[in-house]
């Protein structure tokens, strides 16, 4: 476990502010992101699980989404008071080298993607893209949480992962597209606007 002198040294070679308002600040503009990216692309995995309800239960579905992630957004940009002792936000305790990480990191997830998705194409077996694009996206969340010190990414990817995993038993089990789409989105939607959730209202 790092000192508390270890953690501002880290912070200091890390490229980010290290104390005061700057580094509270600085912790809370990324948390708020990250509610709202993980808010936007549990939106996206709702309309993965809308495609196979067809009309008017799809619609329901990412319209109920959406208002989720408004919802989140407000939330998370909310004005925060401060404390008698000061700060309220918990200070990002980043590694050296983080942005090239996160930079390297999400370099890889759009590779992997874009592979998934020419092999979903070119072998005219559109099934797989679903859940193996939901475990290349859970498999980011490990490094983006390490980068990032956000934990919580770890609950995100361990979701994806989840319905990544369940979408390939689906298919092995020859259970129609349609199912494993609607499996595999809800279980990605699902865990991505629960992180957002917490992610919202943690202080």
């Amino acid at each position: 476990m790092r000192t508390s002198w270890g953690r501002v040294r880290a912070r200091q070679h890390a490229d980010v502010p290290t104390s005061g308002e700057a580094a509270e600040l600085w912790s809370r503009v990324l948390r708020r992101r990250g509610a709202l990216v993980l808010s936007a692309l549990g939106v996206g995995w709702s309309g993965v699980a809308a495609t196979g309800l067809g009309m008017p239960r799809g619609l329901w579905l990412v319209g109920g989404a959406l208002v989720l992630a408004g919802l989140f957004a407000g939330v998370a940009h909310r004005s925060v008071p401060r404390t008698d002792g000061g700060m309220t936000e918990r200070l990002r305790d980043h590694p050296p080298e983080w942005r090239r990480l996160l930079v390297r990191t999400s370099g890889s997830l759009a590779l992997v993607l874009a592979v998934v998705l020419v092999l979903g194409v070119t072998t005219r077996s559109p099934q797989v893209l679903a859940p193996f694009a939901a475990v290349a996206m859970g498999a980011h969340g490990l490094p983006a949480a390490y980068a990032l010190d956000q934990p919580e990414y770890r609950w995100a990817g361990a979701g994806l992962v989840l319905a990544g995993a369940t979408g390939v038993a689906l298919l092995i089990a020859v259970t129609p597209y349609d199912v494993v789409r609607d499996v595999v989105g809800a279980l990605a939607a699902l865990s991505l606007l629960g992180t957002a959730a917490r992610l919202s209202v943690r202080p």
